[in-house]
């Protein structure tokens, strides 16, 4: 028995070591995008799009595992690698692509700040510069081990969206026979169904997930050796989001849908809808929901892209190193943050459009980066005796197909 104990309390001690990278870049991703995104999916079908979690959750624990894998057995980031493997050329279209992607989830993000603090009557004026300077001052003067600490924390705060969704009353019996059920099959032919769907997906394995997740395992330093553990803290974190996703969805097609209520034009919105339905508490815990995964994720989304430029050009990168180490990486990060905030500033700015676009062209962009991955996670060369098993292959390679089908048939629905 001892014995026993002794080696479960040096598993936990193991997995405490690792934990972080995989957990915060899962959570994350239910950002102010993310919740917009399942707040509509719920508002506008109900619980007719829940299925979609199941596939999508996997899709995303495989896709999260082969970068955390990558990460671990290489040393290296994404970026780094895809430069290494297939040439600079490459590389800056794909660079350009992410960047022009994630500035307009950076904005979201902002906008997700602005939206959320204009429900307690709050200006954006204030606090959106307010926000910036945080977000600035928090990287920028901190460590690797610090700015992780505060993004664990900020993780935690996502409960706050299941409490919603259980204040909501949801008819469980029909929640639970949807998630589990085939989906409509009208509905490949209706655009709004399959640009919602596309947004799902894309929203809950964007692609700048992949290249944060990389990074930060290089940066805490995750060996193979310590990997076993790591793969935990991905699952743990995949699951999680997943969770939050699918009781956001919950929460607004029991209340939202139900009421008919379906012209969302962000997650502030929505928020403000539910407090008649399902009263202040849920308002609130919606309301503060979104303030923390705006501000968390405006965080997250400049330090990716810093990473992918950086590593993509051969630039110094990294929390850990000072800002005249890398300072490409850090002015990088500063210009993303001025400019993302500083579009907020801007009266008539069309938030909202972006917000929604960003998160159908993550889902347009994934399938490229995952062909990448693939490629690289399919290297014995490179990844040794970790390279993908079967099941993986075709778990990633079904993504990259159904992602690419689900994007021909929306244009083609298109009129």
């Amino acid at each position: 028995m001892p014995s026993i104990r002794r080696r479960w309390k040096a598993r936990l001690t193991l997995f405490m070591a690792v934990v972080g990278p995989g957990f915060i870049s899962a959570t994350v991703d239910n950002d102010a995008g993310g919740i917009w995104t399942y707040s509509v999916a719920g508002a506008q079908f109900g619980y007719s799009l829940l299925w979609a979690m199941i596939p999508t959750t996997i899709a995303l624990l495989v896709v999260q595992e082969m970068a955390a894998r990558m990460g671990a057995v290489t040393g290296k980031g994404l970026s780094d690698l895809i430069r290494e493997e297939f040439g600079f050329r490459i590389t800056f279209f794909l660079m350009i692509a992410l960047v022009v992607t994630n500035f307009g989830n950076i904005m979201a993000e902002f906008a997700g700040i602005a939206s959320s603090v204009s429900l307690f009557g709050i200006s954006r004026y204030i606090v959106v510069p307010l926000a910036a300077a945080v977000v600035w001052v928090m990287v920028v003067h901190g460590t690797y081990s610090s700015v992780e600490k505060i993004f664990m924390i900020a993780s935690t705060f996502y409960v706050a969206y299941i409490i919603a969704g259980l204040l909501a009353h949801p008819d469980w019996k029909t929640a639970a026979f949807a998630t589990v059920t085939r989906p409509r099959t009208d509905g490949i032919r209706d655009y709004g169904y399959l640009y919602m769907l596309i947004g799902l997906v894309g929203t809950t394995i964007a692609p700048w997930m992949q290249f944060y997740l990389q990074a930060s395992v290089v940066e805490k330093g995750i060996t193979p050796r310590q990997y076993r553990a790591a793969r935990w803290d991905v699952i743990a974190g995949c699951l999680f989001a997943a969770v939050v996703a699918w009781f956001i969805i919950v929460a607004c097609a029991a209340t939202l849908h139900t009421a008919g209520i379906t012209a969302i034009r962000d997650a502030a919105d929505a928020a403000q809808a539910l407090r008649p339905l399902a009263g202040d508490r849920a308002y609130l815990l919606f309301a503060a929901g979104l303030f923390n995964a705006s501000l968390f994720a405006a965080s997250i989304l400049p330090i990716s892209t810093s990473y992918v430029v950086c590593e993509g050009l051969g630039f110094e990168a990294g929390l850990d190193k000072k800002f005249h180490e890398a300072p490409a990486f850090y002015w990088l990060y500063t210009l993303l943050i001025v400019l993302g905030a500083g579009a907020l500033l801007i009266p008539a700015f069309p938030v909202v459009h972006i917000m929604v676009l960003s998160q159908v062209v993550n889902g347009v962009v994934l399938p490229f980066v995952l062909i990448f991955m693939l490629r690289l996670t399919n290297d014995r060369e490179l990844m040794g005796e970790h390279v993908n098993s079967r099941a993986f292959n075709s778990v990633a390679w079904a993504t990259v197909v159904v992602m690419i089908i689900l994007t021909v048939a929306m244009l083609a629905t298109l009129r």
